[in-house]
């Protein structure tokens, strides 16, 4: 299993500047570097690919959707910015070397609402043509791109599992999987190894391991074992991927409520859940 860290971990935005952390997280035992896009413009993405490559890191390629990134926005404009930035992003995944461009591509993070039914049918429907409209992009450069369901308190479009393949299945492009977070599944699933089987290895693109408070994995009441073990029973090859987020950015903390750290250090929330995930997956 390969075993992955986010660099919100450590930074917000990451940019070239930033590009030492690939040496910091190979050294902690790491075998993936999930890149947090903010913003495409300031990260040299041949140069990312090249110290990855020179450090034999695997890249992968998650997005920030605020609220101007938003398909499934009543606003035409943010509707087609939304569109924009996915389809920067994959070209970006592309040139860094990532067959993968994840996250909650469907709506902005933190719109939570009660709605009309036929508000909500439409809403669905924006975000459905784009994604269409998408799908040959990402074929085309050889991109997968995760669909990840968020909990309650950061979306009201798409909670579980089986929402997003809903989605997936009503945008019809293999290009589409889902992208699975233990921090989310543990406030929305019944079981998250159920979820897993029930997704299998034909419909999983992505996996984040994160703890319940979203420290160090390991530490909190996650279920570990069941969750490796359904891994394991579906054949998942793809990346396990440690997302946290350093405390004290104000972005960060609107968007997924980080009000205090998470660990005495991010240094040692991200090598020691390395060195669980390790011990918890094998070598």
């Amino acid at each position: 299993m390969k075993i992955g860290v986010n660099t919100w971990v450590w930074t917000s935005p990451f940019a070239t500047a930033d590009l030492h952390i690939l040496a910091k997280a190979k050294e902690m035992g790491f075998d993936v570097i999930e890149i947090a896009l903010e913003d495409a413009s300031i990260i040299d993405a041949g140069l990312l690919r090249k110290i990855a490559d020179d450090n034999g890191l695997g890249v992968t390629i998650c997005g920030a959707f605020g609220t101007g990134r938003d398909i499934s926005s009543d606003d035409e404009a943010v509707r087609r910015n939304g569109a924009d930035y996915i389809r920067q992003g994959i070209d970006f995944a592309a040139k860094a070397g990532s067959r993968l461009f994840s996250g909650p591509i469907y709506s902005a993070v933190g719109k939570t609402r009660l709605v009309s039914e036929n508000k909500r049918k439409q809403e669905w429907a924006w975000c459905v043509d784009h994604l269409r409209a998408l799908g040959p992009v990402a074929s085309d450069a050889g991109i997968t791109i995760g669909v990840e369901p968020l909990n309650r308190f950061e979306t009201d479009m798409i909670n579980l599992a089986q929402q997003a393949v809903a989605l997936v299945q009503e945008v019809g492009s293999p290009v589409y999987k889902v992208h699975l977070d233990t921090f989310h599944a543990n406030i929305e699933e019944k079981s998250i190894p159920d979820v897993i089987r029930t997704l299998g290895s034909g419909m999983l693109g992505h996996f984040h391991a994160c703890e319940n408070d979203r420290g160090t994995p390991g530490t909190g009441h996650i279920d570990w074992i069941g969750i490796r073990d359904a891994l394991r029973e579906i054949g998942y090859d793809g990346a396990v991927v440690i997302e946290s987020f350093t405390p004290g950015t104000i972005e960060i903390a609107k968007a997924a409520s980080i009000w205090r750290p998470l660990a005495s250090s991010q240094d040692e929330l991200a090598r020691q859940g390395a060195q669980f995930l390790r011990s918890l997956f094998g070598s």
